[in-house]
């Protein structure tokens, strides 16, 4: 039997699996779901042994645990490692989901349910590919497994595993599914990730909330001052106004330019999936190159004050707000982290108090095409799309890549397959049955390239 009958015999079967792994609520961010988090890590390894692997185990950390697994068939042969992450995003705020996130439905070939996508559907993908190349004896290569439970949280605690055991770890390519496709009709391969940084701003000025009448006009308001700062972080043209914040961005060429424009995208339908009547952001560049080639500065959440029902006239104690930034090719993640505490310390009136903590960043990542991954995969794509996919520089960040390439000396491979209206980390987030299925044909078709251009490059004659 070939990998695409198995595939589609056993169809009912993966998808019954992927929806009782959606059913457990496994947030790392909240310790109230810790329990659950380890549940989903016990899933995965019972599911990784029934598939055939030849051991499975847990590796404890500080937080989460690790899943690892392996199945070596021939020393001599190729290794792939697969990484990916079994923790989900909160899903807060539960009252705007049409289903209840942990309850997962399918509704017009669709999984709805909070890491449909992010990374549960995609990650699992990769489970069962493994199946499918055990069931048919076509596995041609040597496989790990590295799935972690604190992506979502920075992955606090995979940096250290990865270097204390680069040995068990080694392999020749790193395969993650933890991106997306431009669309179901034209398959694209991540070629560039964004960085990060992301901090906490805590604004004090009286030593407790006050009276707005009695007070107002006389003693700073910290959600006044913390919102005139954040303004002033980026001027009308859209540019980050912190001093050295763009010194190490790299700028592409003109040919480079025209080159990244050539992939498809709609402006009005994107505006229009949206509600939004006009995009918005750094000026002299394009949507996608936004996106992609740009850094960017976002508040990811802001409080203070009085928030509930009804009127309360308060002058707040304190203001906070969360804020991102999104970095690109050559920027510090630590550096600029430094930046932006240096000028909320430096710019803040001496009428209030400022404190500034990092939570987590990451290095942006750029993947070259010229790889054998790359070359493997860009194969695997056009067998299973009959078009060859285009590389694209992807918005989001993914830390432990650029970590992967310093520490294991291995370029990864990001072979995702989630759309951009999948709406990840937000209510109602989905993956379709189409991408789900779709992935799981075409990794196992990666290991049949991945191996045949690794023997023909160690010179094997084919």
């Amino acid at each position: 039997m070939t990998p695409l009958a198995y595939l589609n015999d056993h169809k009912d079967k993966f998808l019954d699996e992927l929806l009782d792994l959606l059913r457990i609520p496994s947030v790392s961010a909240d310790k109230n779901f810790n329990n659950e988090v380890r549940n989903a890590a016990n899933f995965i390894k019972d599911k990784l042994i029934s598939s055939g692997v030849d051991h499975a185990e847990l590796f404890e950390t500080k937080g989460h645990p690790i899943v690892y697994a392996e199945k070596i068939i021939d020393p001599s042969f190729s290794t792939v490692l697969v990484y990916g992450h079994y923790d989900v995003q909160p899903a807060d705020p539960y009252e705007l989901w049409d289903h209840p996130p942990f309850k997962p439905i399918v509704k017009n070939d669709r999984i709805y349910a909070r890491g449909a996508c992010d990374d549960k559907g995609q990650m699992y993908m990769h489970v069962k590919a493994f199946e499918t190349m055990m069931a048919t004896d076509t596995l041609t290569c040597n496989v790990k497994f590295m799935i972690e439970g604190e992506e979502e949280v920075g992955s606090k605690n995979l940096e250290a595993f990865v270097k204390k055991e680069k040995q068990k770890l080694s392999a020749d390519v790193i395969l993650i599914s933890d991106t997306s496709i431009i669309n179901n009709d034209t398959p694209s391969i991540t070629v560039g990730l964004r960085g990060l940084s992301y901090l906490e701003v805590e604004i004090t000025g009286p030593n407790k909330d006050l009276h707005s009448g009695v007070y107002g006009g006389a003693v700073a308001n910290p959600i006044n001052i913390l919102t005139k700062l954040i303004a002033e972080m980026q001027d009308e043209n859209g540019r980050i106004t912190i001093p050295g914040f763009y010194d190490d961005v790299i700028e592409y060429s003109d040919r480079e330019r025209v080159e990244m424009a050539q992939a498809p995208f709609d402006l009005n339908r994107y505006k229009k999936e949206l509600d939004i009547e006009e995009v918005k952001g750094e000026k002299g560049f394009s949507t996608i190159e936004r996106v992609g080639i740009r850094p960017c500065l976002d508040v990811n959440g802001i409080w203070g004050g009085y928030t509930g029902p009804g009127s309360k006239t308060v002058l707040p104690s304190k203001a906070f707000a969360k804020i991102s930034t999104r970095l690109v090719s050559n920027q510090n993640s630590d550096n600029i982290t430094q930046m932006i505490i240096k000028y909320f310390e430096k710019k803040a009136p001496k009428s209030v108090k400022v404190k500034v903590t990092p939570h987590h960043g990451g290095i942006p990542a750029v993947i070259s095409t010229y790889s054998t991954g790359y070359k493997a995969a860009s194969r695997a794509f056009e067998q299973s799309w009959g078009k060859k996919p285009i590389p694209t520089m992807e918005g989001g960040s993914i830390p432990i890549v650029a970590l992967f390439i310093q520490e294991l000396k291995t370029e990864p491979i990001l072979m995702g397959f989630g759309l951009d209206s999948d709406n990840i980390h937000s209510p109602n987030e989905s993956y379709g049955l189409f991408n789900y299925f779709k992935g799981i044909e075409t990794i196992a078709y990666f290991y049949n390239h991945f191996s045949q251009i690794s023997k023909k490059n160690k010179g094997y004659n084919l």
